[in-house]
């Protein structure tokens, strides 16, 4: 069978809230690495990683044979602890900074990072006994009731009714779109200064939040990183007046930017962070880790069937020790200075390119919003994949050019792909001139 024969067999089996297919027309068979192949025998390389699960790439071997290994003990366990589950809760809160490692515990979620958002926000409800939750402009939590309604997109919730009330959005530090109008280079980040005042002003509008829910760096919403100031200001605040602060972590965590959180890079202390993609390995697992004081569930307070997946803890597991015996941090650092250096070089060739950012190797490269850059954006993914590489949109418009690659991608490969992206890139602003 041909591509396009298992797309054809999936319109007419699936649902029509399919997505990826539709910009990425082909049937996969195989995965190796930072490669993958089409059911034609056709070879490309992956800058999308299962969305940032597959940190190590397809079918790393030590995690393939810590799975088998697992799979003649035990695969699925409720929430009763095993070996390999407890080493998996160490090993996670073992990479909290060390004056967090202590105080806080973790809770196993569902299999999907939706389920971790849904359950910070049940804790910090619980906690404060307040109702209201301040996210931010720009912002992707996930699609299940009250994640959907934490996600800023608007598209998914028009047609769904009754979203969880009191969300409140405040602007995010994306510079690139002042929502403020302001000039970046004057500017004394006044977005956060809304929130500060909002939060404190007894005339600001609404009661004190049972948290606050950010991420550090915005994955679909353009793979924009907030800046420093911004979030410092932001702990500041929430910590001033007793709001909890949530940090998702689901596609920035364990090494993504570089570094095992990307609040890290930030100098501050959450009070609930969530995990899930990469922690697994490719296995569904997601987790919050949050500060003891905040333990206040009543046993069954928050369940789930497969929050015991032991295959998912023991492929965590040897990720976890593939990471540190081949210093994946180290190489995302190295390899992320690479890829800023050639997309610095391309964006000086192309005006079509507005901004290039990310941290780590969660990189964007957005385009121009004019009738030419939003063209160009959908050329550009096409064009890739015709030239043997798998990226995907996001961003405002989808003029983000978003670049994900496996976390241990060698040097020869990252600059094969960024080739390939570049030729994409100069073909797609040729054909929309």
């Amino acid at each position: 069978m041909l591509n396009h024969d298992f797309l054809e067999r999936q319109d007419e089996v699936e649902s029509r809230a399919r997505s990826y297919p539709r910009g990425l027309p082909i049937a996969i068979k195989k995965g190796e690495g930072s490669w993958l192949q089409d059911v034609e025998g056709r070879w490309y390389i992956d800058f999308l990683s299962g969305a940032g699960v597959l940190a190590l790439g397809h079918c790393p071997p030590r995690v393939v044979k810590a799975v088998e290994r697992q799979l003649e003990l035990l695969t699925h366990g409720l929430d009763l602890p095993t070996p390999v589950k407890q080493d998996f809760s160490d090993g996670v809160l073992s990479k909290l900074p060390p004056g967090m490692r202590d105080r806080f515990k973790i809770h196993f979620c569902g299999p999907t990072g939706a389920d971790a958002v849904e359950a910070a926000v049940k804790l910090c409800k619980t906690a404060t006994g307040r109702s209201n939750v301040v996210a931010f402009q720009g912002s992707y939590h996930g699609c299940t009731a009250g994640a959907m309604a934490l996600t800023s997109l608007i598209a998914p919730k028009l047609r769904v009714g009754n979203p969880m009330p009191g969300v409140h959005f405040m602007p995010f530090s994306y510079c690139g779109r002042c929502p403020l109008k302001l000039n970046p280079d004057t500017c004394d980040t006044n977005c956060i200064a809304l929130l500060e005042s909002t939060l404190t002003d007894t005339h600001g509008g609404f009661e004190p939040p049972a948290a606050v829910i950010i991420e550090m760096v915005q994955g679909e919403g353009g793979s924009i990183p907030a800046r420093p100031e911004f979030v410092a200001r932001l702990r500041e605040v929430t910590r001033s007046v007793g709001v909890p602060l949530i940090v998702d972590e689901i596609q920035t965590g364990w090494g993504r930017t570089g570094d095992w959180f990307a609040f890290e890079r930030y100098g501050i202390e959450p009070d609930v962070i969530l995990l899930s993609k990469a922690i697994g390995a490719g296995f569904p697992v997601s987790v919050i880790l949050y500060d003891k004081a905040f333990d206040v569930w009543e046993p069954g307070a928050h369940i789930g069937t497969f929050r015991g997946n032991q295959l998912a803890f023991a492929a965590g597991l040897e990720n976890l020790a593939v990471f540190e015996d081949e210093d994946i941090l180290g190489n995302v650092r190295q390899r992320s200075a690479e890829a800023m250096e050639f997309l610095a070089n391309l964006a000086n060739e192309l005006d079509l390119i507005k901004e290039v950012r990310g941290v780590g190797l969660m990189i964007g490269v957005e385009l121009r919003d004019t009738d030419e850059g939003r063209e160009a954006a959908r050329q550009v993914q096409k064009f890739s994949l015709k030239k043997g590489l798998i990226i995907e949109r996001g961003g405002r418009d989808d003029l983000v050019l978003r670049l994900l690659p496996p976390l241990n991608i060698a040097g020869d490969v990252l600059l094969d792909g960024l080739g390939r992206f570049a030729s994409a890139l100069r073909e797609a602003a040729a054909s929309c001139r």
